[in-house]
């Protein structure tokens, strides 16, 4: 069983208990218990859904429906079975169910409670949408905002983050699904209790649940995605032990060249890829030569720089990731033309290759090697400007300068790795000379 801090036990009991104490007038609450039993049922049934198409996430709009519908108490138990019943992979499990049920219960207690004060209730009654529109607002942000405080706390408590990077974020990042969710929601109610009754609400949950299952469709593409560049990667960090580690640092500098050129997310994404796998043709070349300590033969340096055209080779059938194969196979081209392995010049060479070109040479100028120590940030921002216009793009060189001064730079110290021999003096020469 993975442990679990006390405290963060204290704080889900305490929740528990507070939810308890929002259930005690339950006895004395008139409401049809057969729609508290089906939107419960409704509820339940999509957390199984979502379980069953693997999608990270809960399905809100039912349990907003029970907000805008009943009063508080009877909302609140509409989250319990779906809560209790949903499946999950980490210990310790009941815990977890408890935490789930009580945070939902909690926050759609707080949305019915806060619906009903500000009359959205009878507007929901009366089935007048537009007027209905500005209390179910209203109830969306309470509902966000205790998901949000609720998150936060146990993240603070169970995980040790500090109070404020805990809730840093929290509710600005939930509220676009959950107003979406809020809007379905709000639609199933008036529907409800308009005279096309339930049956017509739950027509509303058909266009939700396809959209759902799109975006689960997304997400497992892109986890798969994710495991094959994943699984790339480990293999050259296994082979090439020197340098581990440096494939996601080149990624991450990629990315933050990127960002700072002003390129659109999905760009960005295809950079941090290539970034990743730009030695993935290091597969190909010998390992005696991978891990050779002391200078390469020019026979050596000619094999090895066939590893741009062998990780071509290897990512050429992989569509999702774009330009980023044009970038392994050209990422030690130079603007001068001095580079390999087909001599290009300035804009001849993709964009992308030039991106990873000056963010393979920052991290292999900033870690440690077998044949040399790492050179200070300052130092390798240096000895790229020095080269900018002959070896790097003037642009990329000037946008991780500007990047590295605004985050900083935190890479992990590859030669903390255990197996990795202690590094020699640091070999002068150009940038990147052995990678």
């Amino acid at each position: 069983m993975e442990a679990v801090p006390a405290r963060a036990r204290a704080y889900v009991a305490c929740v528990a208990v507070a939810v308890l104490l929002c259930l005690l007038p339950l006895p004395a609450v008139r409401t049809p218990w057969w729609e508290v039993a089906l939107l419960a049922a409704l509820s339940a049934g999509c957390e199984q859904a979502a379980a069953r198409w693997r999608f990270a996430g809960t399905f809100y709009p039912v349990l907003l429906a029970g907000a805008f519908l009943l009063p508080p108490p009877a909302a609140a138990l509409v989250a319990l079975p779906g809560a209790l019943l949903s499946p999950v992979e980490q210990r310790p499990r009941g815990l977890r169910r408890l935490w789930r049920a009580a945070q939902l219960m909690m926050s759609v207690w707080a949305a019915a409670r806060v619906h009903g004060a500000v009359g959205g209730r009878d507007a929901v009654v009366a089935s007048d949408f537009p007027y209905a529109l500005v209390p179910a607002v209203v109830a969306v942000l309470v509902f966000c905002l205790v998901l949000s405080l609720l998150d936060g706390g146990i993240l603070a408590l169970a995980e040790r983050i500090p109070v404020r990077r805990a809730w840093r974020g929290l509710f600005l990042r939930s509220l676009a699904p959950v107003a979406v969710h809020g809007l379905a929601g709000l639609m199933m109610a008036v529907l409800w209790r308009s005279p096309y009754g339930p049956v017509a609400a739950l027509l509303v949950l058909l266009p939700m649940c396809v959209s759902w299952w799109v975006f689960a469709q997304y997400h497992r593409e892109r986890a798969a995605h994710q495991a094959t560049i994943r699984a790339l990667v480990q293999a050259v960090d296994i082979k090439d032990e020197y340098t581990r580690g440096h494939s996601e640092r080149v990624g991450q500098a990629s990315m933050m060249i990127a960002r700072e050129l002003g390129m659109d997310d999905a760009r960005i994404e295809v950079l941090r890829f290539a970034g990743i796998l730009h030695d993935v043709g290091k597969l190909g070349v010998p390992t005696r030569l991978l891990r050779k300590d002391g200078p390469l033969t020019p026979q050596e340096r000619r094999i090895i720089e066939l590893h741009p055209e062998y990780g071509h080779e290897m990512v050429r059938g992989i569509s999702f990731l774009g330009e980023a194969r044009a970038a392994v196979l050209h990422h030690h081209e130079r603007l001068d033309g001095s580079g390999y392995p087909y001599g290009l010049t300035g804009g001849q060479i993709p964009e992308s290759a030039r991106v990873v070109a000056v963010a393979d040479a920052f991290d292999a100028m900033t870690s440690t090697r077998s044949y040399r120590r790492a050179r200070p940030v300052c130092a390798a921002l240096e000895e790229l400007e020095r080269c900018a216009g002959s070896q790097f793009d003037p642009r990329m060189v000037t946008a991780l300068v500007r990047a590295l001064s605004r985050y900083g730079w935190h890479p992990a110290v590859t030669a903390d790795e255990p197996g990795v021999p202690r590094p020699r003096p640091e070999v002068t020469g150009r940038p990147g000379a052995r990678r």
